[in-house]
């Protein structure tokens, strides 16, 4: 029994990597559990014939050449698409300008940052409900305004055109995610050391030189990160299209989250997964270009 035990001591107290696989065991059940064992799940869901009332059965890919050939998951590939590539560097610049602001002292900074959340912490569903009264044709706020100002004189049915829907849920999503942006960056700019601004000023170097010399590189990381997060966010918009314009008109603001939630909702579970997974690719492979555009596997000399 000593000499097991003194074996026992030895393998658990002079190598380090048990102590690792200690601190590393818990992050690596929580992400298998919830993340790969669904992810996997959902995909070999995927390659069935899984309806309501139908017997199930292993069809491979069909699913996914369905969807090929699915003139409503081009439509709401390219809303989606269209909305990341949109909604997502409108957020950035107006969450870097929002930053900007607020990294200055001035009085009741500290409650103008709190103020700026707001938007951010209502549920998505209730702004989706406010902007969907704001967009009314008959009693809304934005036609009350239009018509005060002396721009139109007739009603405008936002939601009921194809510019105008995805404009609403454009407008939408930047007011409620543009202070998430702002905060992440926010935080940036605070780890921006102070002396390199004042020996920039001490060079006579411009406003726009300290931006674009010293703010901006050093804000690169955050700002990659900022951007994945949005990218990532956008990519799967589900709660204020499903509030605001349910994917309409025409499905012309049916994004792939909303597309699968219809699938799943019909009881095509697995149409619905074929969806979900190429959703996780298309997030997979936008991680991974931002990952590499902000260098983060790389060694700081």
């Amino acid at each position: 029994m000593r000499k097991i035990g003194s074996v026992l001591d030895a393998f658990l107290g002079d190598n380090e990597w048990c102590a690792a696989l200690g601190f590393f065991a818990p992050l690596a059940t929580f992400v298998v559990l919830l993340i790969v064992l669904p992810v996997l799940g959902t995909f070999w869901n995927s390659l069935f014939l899984d309806v309501t009332f139908l017997p199930r059965r292993f069809i491979g890919l069909e699913n996914y050449t369905g969807l090929w050939q699915d003139p409503a998951f081009w439509r709401s590939l390219r809303f989606t698409v269209l909305f990341v590539l949109i909604s997502v560097p409108l957020e950035t610049l107006l969450g870097l300008f929002i930053a900007l602001i607020l990294n200055e002292s001035f009085p009741l900074r500290g409650i103008l940052r709190a103020c700026v959340l707001i938007p951010w912490a209502i549920p998505a569903a209730v702004s989706g409900r406010a902007f969907e009264l704001i967009y009314n044709a008959s009693y809304g706020a934005a036609n009350f305004i239009l018509s005060i100002a002396g721009f139109t004189n007739a009603p405008i049915n936002w939601l009921g055109n194809e510019v105008g829907a995805f404009a609403a849920v454009v407008v939408a999503d930047i007011w409620k995610t543009t202070p998430f942006a702002a905060i992440l960056l926010l935080a940036g700019l605070s780890a921006v050391p102070e002396d390199l601004y004042r020996q920039a000023m001490v060079d006579r170097a411009t406003l726009v030189q300290r931006f674009f010399r010293i703010t901006l590189p050093l804000l690169r990381p955050v700002l990659v990160v900022t951007v994945l997060f949005r990218s990532v966010e956008a990519l799967r918009i589900f709660d204020i299209i499903f509030v605001l314009t349910g994917g309409g008109p025409g499905s012309s603001t049916l994004s792939l989250s909303l597309l699968g939630y219809r699938y799943f909702s019909s009881g095509d579970f697995g149409y619905g997964s074929a969806v979900s997974v190429i959703l996780f690719f298309l997030a997979l492979a936008l991680s991974v270009m931002y990952v590499r555009l902000g260098g983060f596997g790389k060694e700081t000399p």
